[in-house]
């Protein structure tokens, strides 16, 4: 049985049409060569060899989620420095043009022209939106960001934001500032990628705190992330009880691992059902999205 076989049987089985993935990632060629040799160099905010299983140009990526029955997925770009997002945003329109199961995607960084270029995204029908705490290097909270937010709340666009702490701290990672720009914008859609790992615990709060706080799976829970930022067993019946706030990532194609590995590390967790399963792997995504 090859890869795109098992993955199938994982979703025939539970009775859903396929699987959303909210977070994958599709670039400009020019950006996903740069962002694959930080991989290989293993980069600061890496630190350990870190091959990438999905290496191929942009139509057989595309080709090898659809042959996995993936309904949905995003083309998480995101801008490290001023004048990138605009530029981005722009190559994101026709990807999502050409690319129809491709969850149209646009991001921001904290610049003076930010709220114009993040509203013109809204209008032009951006469907998520992805902030990347870490790489950015940025304080959400930053003032040219204030705008930025209030347009993407009254909205009510997901955001699928990187603030976790892992795989190496940042200046401006971990809960807190999240749990201060949620106290501003308590009605922001956020999706904490990666679980928040390693600060599980404090994520998991917030999305008992905020409704429209979700967490998604990208990497937690497989042997890759274990070894160094294991997902505490003392949360697993608050991780099955927030059930309807999880939604399946799996950061396609920048993966050092099989997409069958790891949706089996997620659907053999301890203590889940096919219910829990069906929300994750599919049902929350689709609700969220809007997809029929």
């Amino acid at each position: 049985m090859d890869e795109s076989e098992k993955v199938r049987k994982i979703w025939t089985e539970l009775g859903l049409p396929g699987i959303v993935d909210v977070h994958t990632h599709f670039m400009p060629k020019n950006v996903m060569d740069k962002v694959w040799q930080y991989f290989d160099s293993q980069g600061p905010m890496i630190g350990r060899e870190w091959p990438i299983t999905y290496r191929a140009d942009e139509a057989e990526r595309v080709a090898t989620l659809r042959e996995f029955g993936v309904r949905r997925f995003s083309s998480l770009i995101y801008a490290h420095k001023p004048e990138m997002a605009a530029w981005l945003n722009q190559w994101a329109v026709g990807f999502a043009e050409d690319t129809p199961d491709c969850l149209h995607t646009a991001t921001f960084f904290p610049e003076p022209e930010a709220p114009k270029y993040v509203a013109e995204a809204i209008t032009a029908g951006t469907q998520v939106f992805k902030a990347h705490i870490q790489v950015g290097n940025y304080d959400p909270n930053d003032p040219l960001l204030d705008e930025v937010w209030g347009l993407i709340e009254d909205a009510g666009v997901p955001v699928v934001i990187h603030c976790g702490s892992g795989p190496v701290p940042g200046q401006f990672t971990g809960p807190d500032p999240i749990a201060k720009l949620l106290g501003r914008y308590p009605r922001l859609v956020l999706i904490v990628a990666h679980m928040g790992m390693p600060e599980y615990s404090a994520f998991l709060n917030l999305a008992e705190q905020f409704e429209q706080v979700r967490l998604d799976t990208t990497m937690a829970f497989t042997p890759f992330v274990e070894e160094t930022m294991p997902f505490p067993t003392s949360e697993t019946d608050r991780l099955k009880a927030l059930g309807e706030h999880i939604l399946f990532g799996s950061d396609f194609p920048n993966i050092p691992y099989g997409y069958a590995e790891a949706i089996h590390h997620l659907i053999d967790l301890p203590g889940v059902d096919d219910a829990w399963r069906r929300n994750v792997l599919h049902d929350n995504a689709a609700k969220l999205f809007g997809l029929s």
